[in-house]
């Protein structure tokens, strides 16, 4: 029968060897060994605890039902605080002990580096007990304080960003913010976790509010940029007056600039219902008007001529996969009956002719027809 440690009793401990902070990591060592040696385990809570609890909505929305959850959870004052974060590394402690002692500091990956962890056997009951106490005590943490998540969002919500992508960024960044806490400091865990906060939504939008990635340095140019064109009063300033405003280089501000530009799909909705924005756009290149002769070009004729770059058996193939000049499509399997080769020849005969017709002049031919 293993022994439970309560959250007020070690909190008690705690408190007793906290005081200095300088030597609690080594007086919490020894009281790391005393619980090891008794076979003690840490109090798990439940979530519920530090809930209140409400009437919930029959369907909410996701976003009610997680602002409803965050709502509901009590608030943590400073005192309650220190002691969580005290919990929290000296579970830690307990932890990489437990690791070091079962001979798992260097666990063995069987996918390459990049792969997932696997260990060679299955996880001692002692590893896993202190992981899963360990997790309870960093997600208390993190559940109640996720008001700064909600509180701290609305400043980078902006048009064309998921609000949700970046709570979710959010809540991962508290994790990290728990992992780096030191209660030492004596600041507050929203003080330091803020931080992070920060860091998690401007690193999002940094890497996701473009179609195609910018990067950091140039975004963060860009506010310079911004700055000096107010300062300057003009519409639009040259590169050489913005660099010399926001002492910055003419170069990296004329590439800030350039990057920062908007790109819009041709294929679009445009204004008009059923038409796209590529058939609003003229074609400069285009030097010749209406020709009679663009009516002698059919469908057909181009698949044709497009079949006559292959060879027999592979325009056949074709011509019977998709059923060109027959009245339906085959199968791989009466296809192979036909030329007496396995299904698996036919396959690769189709492959191999697909990817020779995927040409840009054959592709130029056929557009109008794919669209």
């Amino acid at each position: 029968m293993h022994k439970l440690i309560l959250h007020k009793d070690l909190d008690t401990l705690l408190a007793e060897v906290a005081d200095p902070p300088e030597s609690f990591e080594e007086r919490a060592l020894e009281i790391v060994g005393r619980l090891d040696s008794e076979d003690a385990d840490l109090e798990i809570v439940d979530p519920q605890s530090y809930r209140r609890g409400g009437a919930r909505a029959s369907k909410p929305s996701f976003p009610e039902q997680f602002r409803a959850d965050v709502d509901s959870i009590l608030l943590i004052d400073r005192e309650e605080e220190q002691r969580l974060a005290r919990r929290i590394e000296f579970a830690r402690f307990r932890l990489e002990r437990a690791r070091r002692e079962e001979g798992l500091d260097e666990p063995s990956s069987t996918s390459g580096a990049a792969g997932p962890v696997v260990f060679e056997r299955p996880l001692p009951r002692r590893v896993q007990r202190r992981a899963m106490e360990l997790h309870a005590l960093r997600t208390e943490m993190v559940e109640r304080n996720l008001y700064l998540v909600l509180i701290n969002v609305e400043r980078y919500t902006q048009p064309g960003t998921s609000r949700m992508d970046l709570i979710q960024e959010g809540c991962v960044s508290l994790f990290r913010a728990v992992d780096g806490f030191d209660w030492r400091r004596g600041l507050l865990f929203r003080t330091y976790a803020v931080h992070w906060l920060n860091q998690a939504f401007r690193n999002f939008l940094y890497n996701n509010s473009h179609t195609v990635r910018v990067p950091v340095y140039l975004q963060k140019a860009l506010k310079h940029i911004n700055q000096a064109t107010i300062r300057l009063g003009k519409e639009n300033p040259t590169p050489d007056e913005i660099a010399e405003s926001s002492d910055l280089n003419a170069k990296l501000v004329y590439s800030a600039i350039t990057a920062a530009r908007g790109s819009f799909s041709i294929d679009a909705g445009a204004a008009e219902e059923g038409s796209r924005l590529r058939d609003l756009l003229e074609d400069e290149a285009a030097t010749m008007g209406y020709d009679p002769r663009i009516e002698d070009v059919t469908l057909e004729g181009g698949l044709t001529r497009a079949l006559g770059e292959l060879g027999d058996r592979e325009a056949l193939v074709l011509r019977m996969r998709f059923g060109i000049g027959y009245d339906r499509e085959h199968t791989l399997a009466e296809v192979a009956r036909q030329l007496g080769v396995s299904v698996e020849r036919v396959r690769q005969i189709q492959v191999r002719a697909l990817s020779k017709l995927d040409t840009p002049s054959l592709r130029r031919e056929l557009d109008p027809y794919l669209n």
